[in-house]
């Protein structure tokens, strides 16, 4: 993309916008002009034979980047396109709407900059705004959170991209010394934490499949968290067991005894031949009976669903909104797949199926409202159904802190295990955070040769923590 502008803007930039937007206005020459009448700012952006022109009032005061907003939305409008996240591209654009509560923007002025400057739908613009409100009473820096992978399935989906590895493949062999080094790494991270006096506000053991590990195992990586991580200031203790396949009613009730409340159980889709497909073994009549279980010993409760899964339209996706509606559950994931670079599906180049959008969300809206259920967070991913958005919705009360908390970077993670992330995050000013990063290995063999090493990266990373 060759640019032609009277002020500067950075053509990488635009060009990976106009990459995941408009991919042929790539390698189209752009003129851009500004000018300001009276109070109001107005881009226009001229390529080929096609024009487009946005005019909002000038808020360059607050908004430093508003004239390269406006150019991308202008963009839009020059090839026609009509996205219901307008020209958001972003991961997280509830931080976006933070950074604008902060500069003191009142709400509707914030939903008219959404619709007007960036041309994002009403209903999206009130989602997000709707979100942000329900985060902004759970945000808390003085804790920090605490994350442990567990990277082992029964089987990989197709769609999945997360640090995970089939049980019974080669890298399977490694689960006994994995077991052991994420025992070892427990026990140095929670020193280390107790002796800095860190406060954990949650715990969430994710994966992978962490329901993979065997009925001794998971009771021996509970109680060295319960002997070595502080957990007096822990509001919500979160398992992801995910797949019913992996359960049995002693792993529920081990969850129990050591103090997880929170409970992940996900079909993704209900319908059968969908997940064979996918390579994800699903037997309806064990997931009712987990569910049972899990209500019988009082856990909160997760679902998760993928929309967008491949063979679904419209009259699967709403088969499954209606079997999911018949479950009583505290919270309800809603994403729309997004085909990321590690998983299958993105190497096998698969190309979503179009939907009826507005028909899905209808339906979603109408369980929603018979469940009591509302967003309290929200992020976006490239690539995804529809330019779609992940949606967590909960009864009042039941909102996950941990998500919240994740999503929106505001609070230090300590990462355990396979794959997971360890982040400090302190504010640098009011309006911009230093975000610094361990990673450990995905890999279980990297992951046992490198604990050690990460640790201690992990130990010099959190002193420097205020």
């Amino acid at each position: 993309m060759k640019i032609e502008s009277d002020f500067e803007i950075s053509e990488r930039s635009l060009d990976e916008f106009a990459r995941v937007l408009i991919p042929e206005a790539r390698e189209k020459d752009v003129k851009i002009t500004s000018r300001k009448i009276g109070d109001e700012l107005e881009i226009t952006v001229k390529t080929d034979n096609a024009e487009g022109i946005i005019r909002y009032k000038d808020l360059e005061e607050s908004l430093e980047d508003q004239r390269i907003v406006m150019v991308k939305t202008s963009l839009l409008k020059a090839y026609g396109k009509k996205y219901p996240w307008g020209g958001l591209i972003g991961v997280r654009p509830t931080k976006l709407v933070r950074k604008m509560l902060a500069l003191g923007f009142e709400r509707a002025e914030i939903e008219d900059i959404l619709t007007g400057m960036y041309l994002v739908s009403s209903e999206k613009a009130e989602l997000l705004m709707d979100t942000v409100e329900k985060e902004l009473q759970f945000l808390n820096r003085e804790y920090i959170n605490v994350y442990i992978g567990i990277p082992f399935c029964p089987t990989k989906c197709r769609y999945c991209s997360f640090a995970s590895y089939e049980i019974g493949s080669t890298l399977g062999k490694y689960y006994p010394e994995f077991v052991e080094t994420l025992l070892e790494e427990i026990e140095i991270t929670g020193d280390y934490m107790k002796q800095k006096g860190f406060k954990i506000e949650s715990l969430y053991i994710g994966g992978g499949t962490p329901s993979t590990l065997i009925e001794r195992d998971l009771e021996r990586v509970l109680q060295k968290i319960k002997e070595k991580i502080d957990l007096s200031y822990v509001k919500e203790f979160t398992f992801e067991a995910g797949r019913e396949d992996t359960l049995t009613r002693r792993k529920l009730e081990l969850l129990k005894e050591y103090g997880v409340d929170r409970i992940s159980l996900n079909p993704q889709t209900f319908n059968e031949e969908t997940l064979r497909k996918l390579n994800r073994t699903f037997n309806r009549e064990r997931f009712d009976m987990f569910y049972d279980i899990i209500k019988e010993l009082g856990f909160i409760l997760n679902m998760d669903l993928i929309l967008g899964l491949p063979g679904e339209g419209v009259e699967e996706i709403l088969k499954t909104l209606e079997e999911v509606s018949k479950y009583d559950m505290e919270n309800l994931t809603i994403h729309s797949l997004a085909l990321k670079k590690a998983s299958d599906l993105f190497k096998e180049s698969h190309k979503h199926d179009m939907v009826d959008r507005e028909t899905i969300e209808k339906k979603i809206a109408e369980i929603l409202e018979k469940k009591g259920l509302k967003p309290y967070y929200l992020y976006r991913q490239k690539n995804s159904l529809d330019w779609g958005e992940n949606v967590g919705y909960s009864k009042e009360g039941f909102e996950s802190i941990f998500n919240i908390e994740m999503i929106e970077e505001n609070q230090s993670t300590i990462g355990l295990g396979g794959g997971a992330i360890s982040k400090l995050i302190e504010q640098e000013d009011s309006f911009h955070d230093r975000i610094e990063r361990v990673v450990n290995p995905k890999d279980p063999a990297m992951y046992i040769k490198e604990m050690k090493e990460r640790s201690a990266m992990k130990c010099r990373l959190f002193d420097e923590k205020k």
